[in-house]
């Protein structure tokens, strides 16, 4: 068993990177939230699977917490937002799709040189994983800059905290379970928050596009 841990967190690993990588090319709303939902599952089975073999109990509790947020509470906060703001259908890019891909696999590439020289001084079952963590960092965050609807920005802000977790948890064995919970807290927080924020721009302009936000600079 302990022989396949590596290769059972790399695999978790591969397809949280496919995903990050989907859900930088998806353009259906409802596409992105299923797309991040098993984001989520797949973060949450590399953590059960790190927890098992370094007998680290509190990270069994970190998996409960991000099953908990990532994977029910937050996706369902998402469908309803959604569906009260009717934007359920196409998402606007600000560059062309394959530009996009393109863009994506040089962001992969430079990921995984960055990380080269860090993981070779790790000692943990999941070394090779940093390269993908930081690869799903870059994409989350092109992601929010290509957007332009608000609801998309959001969901690349919140891969990109599954992708700083996954690190967490697979190259350092986790966070100090009060650290944890302060950031699901703050996650939690800041969902709440930004959907007030888009029923704001959506009363105020009747769309979630946040380009229209620069109209009250000329007001």
């Amino acid at each position: 068993m302990a022989a396949l841990v590596p290769q059972l967190i790399n695999l978790f690993a591969a397809i949280i990177l496919m995903l990050a990588f989907a859900m930088l090319t998806q353009r259906r709303i409802l596409s992105l939230i299923h797309l991040f939902t098993l984001q989520g599952l797949a973060v949450v089975g590399s953590t059960v699977v790190v927890a098992y073999v370094t007998n680290q109990h509190h990270l069994y509790y970190s998996a409960a917490l991000t099953l908990t947020l990532k994977v029910f509470l937050i996706p369902y906060m998402l469908h309803r937002l959604i569906r009260r703001l009717n934007v359920r259908w196409d998402v606007e890019t600000l560059i062309n799709i394959p530009t996009v891909m393109l863009i994506g696999i040089v962001l992969v590439v430079l990921a995984f040189n960055l990380a080269l020289p860090i993981s070779q001084l790790s000692s943990s079952v999941a070394r090779g994983t940093l390269g993908i963590a930081l690869a799903c960092v870059l994409l989350s965050f092109m992601m929010m800059i290509t957007r332009s609807k608000a609801v998309p920005q959001v969901i690349g802000f919140l891969s990109m905290e599954n992708a700083l977790f996954f690190a967490a948890t697979s190259t350092t064995y986790g966070m100090p379970m009060v650290v944890e919970l302060g950031i699901a807290l703050d996650i939690l927080v800041g969902v709440l928050i930004m959907g007030v924020f888009m029923f704001q721009i959506r009363e105020q302009f009747d769309s979630l596009d946040i380009r229209n936000l620069e109209k009250l600079k000329e007001d």
